[in-house]
């Protein structure tokens, strides 16, 4: 039903202050909780839905998994009918709704992120989403991709396919350190969201970096030296565009 309204929208340019403009379709019963569990939505997780409509998603996950949500929607009604759900659901001290555009709106303390927008919206969300999410963030998309930004996750429930991006730590750079036997490393990373290429260096001496794999903020680094058959592994955890721990493989 949604994609059947696309191509009228495609021919128009979606600005922020047009957000009424995007049809508001309920996500069936089945897809919500399909979204949740690819989301591995719990208790202890904050979940904000932007562009969230009557409010079905955030009372799904507070009634059934106890976890608290904030509901980013521009339409007054549909905020009231979303208050008016929380309510007859009892999950009214668990959930809140932001009259606000998506575009605007404070997110930045989500633990996960739901959508049900637009591949356009989505695009323009993305830089925003990369910005002021967490690494770690699990963002879980209704029908609609992010552009050139590959899903980590792609489900195909039912013929609907559901999205999921794990918000990637910024990387991207020259990084140095000694491993347990006082080896100096040292790599040069260039990055595209998750996907990480790069140069290595063990001792002064040009490396092999064989695999670079980046979920979240954890970095998963395979380094040969020349000359060796064995390789060594890293995995630097990052925080606040610093490494805050190296563990080396053993």
């Amino acid at each position: 039903m949604f994609r059947d309204l696309i191509d009228d929208l495609d021919s128009y340019s979606v600005e922020p202050d047009m957000l009424l403009d995007v049809p508001f379709v309920p996500t069936d019963d089945g897809v919500i909780e399909a979204m949740l569990n690819l989301g591995e939505v719990g208790p202890t997780d904050l979940l904000y839905d932007l562009g969230s409509g009557d409010g079905r998603i955030l009372v799904a996950a507070a009634r059934d998994r106890d976890t608290r949500g904030v509901g980013v929607e521009i339409d007054p009604l549909r905020i009231a009918d979303a208050f008016d759900y929380a309510g007859h659901s009892r999950v009214e001290y668990l959930v809140d709704f932001v009259e606000e555009s998506i575009f605007t709106a404070d997110f930045s303390d989500a633990t996960v992120v739901t959508l049900y927008l637009l591949d356009s919206i989505n695009v323009q969300l993305r830089p925003r989403l990369l910005r002021d999410l967490s690494p770690g963030t699990r963002i879980i998309s209704h029908a609609f991709d992010m552009g050139d930004w590959k899903a980590d996750e792609l489900l195909d429930f039912s013929g609907v396919k559901i999205y999921k991006w794990i918000v990637p730590a910024q990387v991207a750079g020259v990084w140095e350190w000694d491993s347990c036997d006082g080896t100096p490393y040292r790599v040069e990373l260039q990055q595209k969201y998750q996907e990480i290429t790069g140069r290595a260096w063990v001792a002064d001496q040009t490396a092999e970096l064989k695999s670079a794999k980046l979920y979240g903020a954890s970095l998963e680094l395979t380094i040969q030296q020349s000359g060796t058959t064995s390789a060594s592994g890293f995995t630097l955890s990052f925080e606040n565009k610093d490494i805050q721990s190296i563990v080396e493989d053993e």
